[in-house]
């Protein structure tokens, strides 16, 4: 399964999710209900992952961590806020490179629309 496969699926999910729950919940409810979602239609989810980086001579354990990684390819960072902004972008975009990942959603189910709160980012360009 390709990286736009597996973003349509976590979309739709999301969707889903976002039509159940509605706005205003913590970002921990969305992303337990999306993992488990995802996992229900057979997707390798892996949940507050951990990724450590490599600064010259220097590993830095748990520099960071994933909200979602799915199938080892998708990299899903939720958020519940009432707006985005730079930084939400550029945290996703550093997982992104660090990370060694294509592919990378930023979900808000605190927009009035879930699809308005979509952000799809590739290989650091935001689309």
């Amino acid at each position: 399964m390709n990286e736009n496969e597996i973003s349509a699926i976590v979309v739709d999910s999301g969707l889903k999710i976002n039509k159940a729950l509605g706005a205003g919940l913590y970002e921990t409810v969305y992303e337990q209900c999306l993992e488990y979602e995802l996992k229900n239609r057979g997707l390798l989810v892996e949940r507050q992952k951990f990724l450590s980086i490599q600064y010259e001579n220097l590993e830095v354990k748990n520099a960071f961590k994933i909200d979602l990684l799915i199938e080892n390819k998708v990299v899903i960072e939720i958020k519940a806020q009432e707006a985005l902004d730079n930084f939400h972008n550029a945290q996703l975009l550093n997982y992104l490179k660090l990370g060694n990942y294509r592919l990378g959603l930023l979900l808000n189910f605190n927009s009035k629309l879930f699809k308005t709160g979509i952000q799809r980012v590739i290989n650091g360009f935001i689309i």
